[in-house]
């Protein structure tokens, strides 16, 4: 029984650990499920790249918050001891996730919007440019 309750906390921590070190590295992209995702980041790739960097630093605390409650879990003489010690890690985990988030959201936010594309951007009108080819 201690070795499932400490294996919630610890597989949670290692998961949650190299996200945020992926993000740290910014190693993560707009195109792979993992990474922070709210409006904010998904708004262009530097936002993204922002919002998981911010994120990182607390999503790793919670990582190693995650492991370090799982080890502790399994040294607990007791299965109540075991419980406790998987309930902090799992509510530490959580928190700092959350808090990560929550930061990282908000530094996507101040990053400016992107430009939009301007003039022609390659789109190949043929000859008599953009106008010629939008008048048809």
């Amino acid at each position: 029984m201690q070795l499932v309750l400490a294996l919630i906390p610890l597989v949670a921590g290692v998961l949650v650990g190299i996200g945020g070190f992926l993000g740290w590295r910014g190693k993560l992209s707009r195109d792979t499920g993992a990474g922070l995702r709210t409006a904010a980041t998904l708004r262009s790739d530097e936002a993204f790249a922002v919002g998981n960097r911010v994120a990182a630093l607390p999503t790793m605390g919670a990582g190693a918050l995650g492991v370090a409650s799982g080890l502790a879990a399994l040294a607990m003489p007791t299965v109540t001891g075991a419980v406790i010690a998987t309930v902090i890690g799992v509510v530490a985990v959580l928190g700092l996730v959350y808090g990560g988030g929550v930061l990282g959201s908000r530094a996507a936010a101040a990053v400016p919007e992107p430009e939009p594309a301007r003039g022609c951007g390659g789109c190949a009108c043929g000859g008599g440019g953009c106008a010629a080819a939008n008048a048809n």
